[in-house]
């Protein structure tokens, strides 16, 4: 990445004030785990003399396997920010699907993991507890995510090639920031919106309208979180809504406060 650029939160808001609390790192999975996994990443922190630090993250469309002392399971994405307690000392370690990357382990829609974390030992040869103990007792990133290519590399599925249509449907929905009706997606990619909510909830588990949003209210967040300028009535027309009162209304729904209050809290933090 050039230098001086930030780099791409991924939903964390307010990475920047949050990286004083915590570490954040990502790393690749092996190559042959590549076409179903996003990254690796793992999140420490030693904040034994400090203040407790509530870190907010806006949902991506993705499966991830979480690794936590006694909090250990597979969760589906979720519609609304998670807001996680930084305080103490301690370590995370996750495994991010791509979106649609799950479903061929799974092999059941998605939408069925909404609000219900599965028990890792549906797809791997061990539970919660002995996976904690694997992972996280290791002294080195770079081991827990070799340990982890291991664990996951005998339980490979074949290669699903919806998996490789979902991600293109989701990229360009991720990179044209005017996108925010479904009938935009359903025309370029030639779908009957039908169709294409049954995929979404069988490989990504949420819908297309959830995912148009999620990625248009991250836009936003990312680019307050630059603590620049900003003209929210503007921003909101970017991002392709057609009055900022929706725009307000939907970005309070999913992070909590209004884009106004949000950056007041970046800028202060």
């Amino acid at each position: 990445m050039p230098a001086g650029l930030p780099r791409p939160s991924m939903g964390v808001l307010n990475l920047q004030g949050g990286e004083k609390r915590f570490k954040l790192s990502r790393h690749a999975a092996s190559e042959a785990l590549s076409f179903f996994i996003k990254h690796y990443w793992i999140v420490s922190w030693d904040c034994v003399d400090e203040e407790p630090y509530l870190q907010h993250v806006v949902p991506n469309p993705c499966v991830n396997l979480v690794v936590e002392p006694q909090k250990t399971f597979i969760y589906g994405p979720s519609t609304r920010k998670f807001s996680y307690p930084i305080h103490g000392k301690g370590m995370v370690f996750g495994v991010k699907f791509k979106p649609g990357g799950f479903y061929p382990f799974l092999n059941q829609p998605i939408s069925t993991l909404i609000n219900h974390p599965l028990g890792v030992e549906h797809i791997l040869d061990l539970d919660g507890p002995e996976l904690e103990e694997a992972i996280l007792s290791l002294n080195t990133e770079q081991d827990m995510a070799a340990a982890m290519d291991k664990l996951l590399l005998p339980k490979l599925p074949p290669q699903d090639e919806q998996v490789l249509f979902i991600n293109q449907i989701i990229n360009y929905i991720a990179s044209e920031r005017d996108i925010s009706k479904v009938e935009q997606v359903s025309e370029q990619f030639g779908l009957h919106i039908r169709k294409l909510q049954r995929l979404f909830d069988q490989y990504v588990g949420i819908s297309p309208k959830w995912v148009i949003r999620l990625y248009r209210l991250q836009n936003a967040a990312e680019t307050m979180d630059q603590r620049l300028p900003v003209d929210l009535s503007r921003l909101s027309m970017e991002l392709g809504y057609h009055d900022q009162p929706h725009f307000i209304k939907d970005f309070k729904a999913v992070v909590g406060h209004t884009p106004e209050e949000y950056r007041r809290w970046v800028q202060e933090s």
